[in-house]
C-alpha cells in the first residue's frame, strides 16, 4: 500500500511590520519552510493589503519548503489588528476561500507568545514592536488585554511612539526650541542630509512612513544608552507607560504579581537588552516581579505549537528547524 500523503500545519505571525509563515510536519514539529512579507495588520494597511501579504507569505513557505501548495491539516494565524469579530469574519473568509487548512484559529498576535515563550502556556505576553499591547492569560485560559489601541490612540511604548517622540525632540533642538540632543545628528544621518529642514518632505511625502519612523527607534535607544539626556528621557518615558499598561492588564485579570511569567516580542523589546532592562525595571516599579522574562524572537514557532495541538501532534513533539549545512 502506499504510504499516505504527508501531513502539514501552517503557522503564521502578522504584524506591523512584517508576516511570518512557517509551514511544519504536523507530526514531528519540524519546520520546512518558512515565508515572509510585508505587513498583514488590516487596521493599518487595510484588508485589501492584508490578504495579499497573507496569500504571498503562504505561497513563500511552500516554496522555501519546495513542496506544491495543499491544504493544511490545521493552521494558526497571530494577527495584529483583528481583534473585532470584522477582522476575523476577513481572515476565516480568506483562508476558506483558499482552502487553507482543515482546522484554523485566528487570533491576536500576543496570543502565540504564551506558546512560546511562558513555561506552562499562562502569564503575560508584552509585544512592543511597531505597535504595543499587553495580553494576559491566566492558568484556567482566561485572557484579557490592555493598549493595543493603534498608532493614533496609544501605542505607548512601541517603536511607533520612541521614534516620532525621538524626531519631534530633534525639530524642537533644530529650532533652539528644546534642549540640544545628539538625536538631530543621528536623523541628519539616517535621511542622508545636513538640513533638518529636509525632515518634513521626508515624513509628509513618504520617506519615513509610519513603518520607517517606527524604525527609528533602535537609534533612539542606542543614543540614550549612549548617555544623551533627551534621548534617554523619552525612552524612560515609554518605558514607563509600556510598564503602566502591563499592570493595568495584570490588575484587571488578577494574575500574581510575584513570579508572574512574562514572555516578550516585537523589534523593540527584542533587539535592545537596554530596553527589555528598563522595561522589567519599569514593572518592578509597579509592583510587578517578574518569575521569568522570555524574549521570543519567532513567535511564528508559537503558533506551529498551536496549530500542531489543533491535530493531537504538539504533545509528541516541539517544533525545530533542521540542523544547518
Amino acid at each position: 500500500m502506499a504510504a499516505p500523503p504527508p501531513s502539514f500545519v501552517i503557522g503564521i505571525d502578522g504584524g506591523g511590520t512584517h508576516t511570518v509563515a512557517i509551514l511544519a510536519d504536523a507530526e514531528t514539529g519540524a519546520v520546512l519552510g518558512r515565508g515572509t512579507s510585508g505587513p498583514s495588520n488590516i487596521q493599518a494597511v487595510g484588508v485589501e493589503a492584508a490578504l495579499r501579504e497573507l496569500e504571498a507569505v503562504v505561497a513563500a513557505a511552500f516554496a522555501a519548503a519546495a513542496r506544491p501548495r495543499c491544504n493544511a491539516a490545521a493552521a494558526c494565524l497571530g494577527l495584529a489588528g483583528i481583534d473585532l469579530s470584522e477582522g476575523l469574519d476577513i481572515i476565516r473568509g480568506w483562508a476558506d476561500a483558499v482552502s487553507l487548512a482543515d482546522k484554523l484559529t485566528v487570533a491576536n498576535d500576543a496570543t502565540l507568545l504564551f506558546a512560546a515563550g511562558t513555561p506552562e502556556g499562562w502569564g503575560l505576553a508584552m509585544i512592543a514592536g511597531t505597535g504595543s499591547i499587553a495580553f494576559t492569560l491566566d492558568r484556567n485560559g482566561k485572557d484579557g488585554r490592555a493598549g493595543g489601541w493603534g498608532y493614533l490612540l496609544g501605542d505607548e511604548g512601541s517603536a511607533w511612539l520612541v521614534g516620532l517622540s525621538g524626531l519631534r525632540a530633534a525639530c524642537r533642538a533644530a529650532d533652539g526650541a528644546g534642549p540640544p540632543t545628539q538625536l538631530l545628528n543621528a536623523f541628519l544621518a539616517n535621511l542622508g542630509t545636513s538640513d533638518p529642514r529636509d525632515f518634513i518632505p521626508a515624513v509628509y511625502r513618504g520617506v519615513w512612513d509610519r513603518a520607517a519612523i517606527a524604525g527609528l527607534a533602535p537609534l533612539v535607544v542606542a543614543t540614550a544608552e549612549a548617555g544623551d539626556a533627551v534621548a534617554h528621557k523619552i525612552v524612560v518615558r515609554q518605558v514607563t507607560e509600556l510598564a503602566r499598561t502591563a499592570s493595568a492588564a495584570v490588575d484587571a485579570h488578577q494574575l500574581p504579581r510575584l513570579g508572574l511569567p512574562i514572555a516578550v516580542a516585537g523589534g523593540l523589546i527584542i533587539g535592545s537588552a537596554f530596553y527589555r532592562e528598563l522595561f522589567v525595571e519599569a514593572l518592578r516599579g509597579f509592583g510587578i516581579h517578574p518569575g521569568c522574562v522570555n524574549p521570543v524572537a519567532d513567535p511564528a514557532l508559537g503558533a506551529v505549537i498551536l496549530a500542531r495541538k489543533m491535530v493531537g501532534a504538539e504533545s509528541r513533539s516541539a517544533p525545530r528547524t533542521p540542523p544547518r549545512g
